[in-house]
């Protein structure tokens, strides 16, 4: 087995030509086709918090077929179907996709819709799948394009490129906030963006609990004075779905929003997310997301290449998203 692996805590992560492939539990057991490089991942590689357990191989999503299933599992999978796994633990209390092999519970595995390829799957990935459920949470908002505009934070990383690609080809209007817009700015609206944003309008201090009306909704990333000022610039009844906290965890807000305005903050979960939920998920994934728009955001490396690539993810310097070759 060919993994990458976190032996203790604080140690360098390396790759390992023949791991033992008893460190592995689980009652499915799986050929690793591909996995995704996503912001967990980096930081998971840098050593800083995300892995709970040591040794470690990471990875938070994996794309696989099935080899075996013990008798224990729940009967849903057999030899050869084709998976995807977001979440669950792997890749921060159990051990994840940066391997040839894995062996994972079953409760979270969503069989490979029949329009994806694995490889399109690896790159829609945890970040795709989080883009997803924050549509959702919108739609389930009641949020409509009739509703008006809908801001994206983040908007050149991985699921903030494709929540971009999902909202413009529902027929939203998307403003898509960025730190790069000379770098990005095109990039970001061929993915549907009409108007991008410096991400220093919303960014850099707290503004008013109360501000100007801008935006019927919003899909946030990035949380701190970002999700304040995004949460005091919604319009009322709007939803915003926060899922990531790029610039930190904190929120310097006020109840103001939620009562003032009736804003729902609704948070994004992809790690817990129950079954029914994953396979609405996938199942959207597989039949709005563009496949050339997917294909123009994603890059190939291969598992030779994830280490050097954390510290590039963790700066902001990674567009779109990375399917990881684990054979390569």
């Amino acid at each position: 087995m060919r993994a990458v692996l976190i032996e203790s805590e604080g140690a360098a992560p390396r790759l390992v030509e023949d791991a033992d492939e008893s460190l592995l539990s689980g009652d499915i057991g799986l050929d690793v086709l591909a996995s995704g490089l996503n912001y967990k991942d980096g930081m998971a590689l840098a050593g800083t918090g995300i892995a709970r357990t040591h040794p470690l191989i990471p990875g938070i999503d994996l794309v696989g077929r099935v080899t075996d299933a013990a008798e224990t599992a729940d009967g849903r999978f057999s030899a050869g179907d084709l998976v995807i796994l977001n979440g669950d633990g792997i890749g921060e209390s159990v051990h994840g996709g940066f391997a040839t092999r894995a062996r994972v519970r079953p409760d979270a595995l969503v069989r490979l819709p029949a329009t994806l390829s694995p490889d399109r799957a690896a790159a829609i990935g945890t970040a795709g799948f989080t883009a997803m459920l924050a549509v959702l949470a919108l739609e389930d908002g009641g949020v409509t394009p009739e509703s008006g505009d809908v801001l994206v934070t983040g908007a050149s990383g991985g699921a903030g490129s494709i929540a971009v690609a999902l909202l413009a080809g529902r027929g939203f209007r998307v403003l898509a906030s960025t730190g790069r817009t000379e770098e990005n700015g095109e990039y970001l609206r061929e993915l549907g963006a009409a108007e991008v944003l410096d991400r220093r309008e919303l960014s850099e201090q707290p503004g008013r609990p109360l501000q100007s009306q801008r935006f019927a909704a919003a899909i946030d990333g990035v949380g701190s004075t970002t999700l304040a000022n995004v949460l005091a610039q919604t319009t009322w009844g709007g939803t915003v779905a926060a899922y990531g906290m790029a610039q930190g965890p904190d929120l310097p807000a006020t109840v103001l929003p939620f009562i003032l305005r009736g804003v729902t903050l609704a948070g994004i979960n992809s790690v817990q997310c129950p079954l029914p939920l994953r396979e609405r998920a996938w199942d959207a994934l597989a039949g709005e997301l563009d496949p050339e728009l997917l294909d123009g955001m994603t890059t190939a490396i291969g598992l030779s290449e994830v280490i050097d690539h954390a510290p590039r993810i963790l700066a902001g310097e990674v567009r779109g998203r990375t399917v990881v070759e684990v054979d390569q």
